[in-house]
């Protein structure tokens, strides 16, 4: 099996850039098996067509504004990920919308999909997570790593925890 996790996000945008920071924390704290990759999208478009492209499994971590408290997450899964972006809060949302459309149009949607979306409190312009939002992104990377052990990844620690 082939897996993916994704962050997605503009790390210049305040807690915009949570799905960024969530992957460098895991790619930081854990040994990741082969055949699992854990990228930075960015504010990357159609060239991540081809990062999910021939994966079984794709886990994107993105903010999402959902009128929730800063820092609640929420977990979506299947084809009810590409209707969540359709519902953009940044401009990098509209471009997922078409790469998941593409996905679906051309067959190449990975078999599993799923999105954690974390409640931002601050999408100014600035580097930085707010308390809530890096609160919310510990859980969410404790989900991942627990979902991927459940497909069947040794996810192993490194020991190292987080530095806030």
């Amino acid at each position: 099996m082939n897996a993916l996790v994704l962050g997605i996000g503009n790390l210049l945008i305040g807690d915009e850039g949570v799905g960024c920071k969530a992957v460098e924390e895991l790619n930081r704290r854990y040994q990741l098996p082969p055949g699992l990759e854990c990228m930075d999208g960015g504010t990357a478009g159609f060239e991540l067509l081809s990062l999910m492209d021939g994966k079984d499994l794709v886990i994107l971590i993105d903010a999402l504004r959902n009128d929730m408290e800063p820092g609640t997450s929420v977990l979506v899964a299947g084809e009810d990920v590409p209707q969540v972006f359709l519902t953009s809060i940044s401009p990098h949302q509209l471009g997922i919308s078409d790469v998941l459309a593409a996905a679906q149009l051309t067959d190449t949607l990975p078999r599993e999909l799923f999105l954690y979306g974390i409640e931002p409190k601050n999408l100014d312009v600035g580097i930085g997570l707010t308390p809530e939002v890096e609160a919310g992104m510990e859980k969410v990377i404790s989900a991942v790593v627990e979902q991927l052990r459940n497909f069947g990844y040794e996810v192993k620690s490194n020991g190292i925890k987080s530095e806030h």
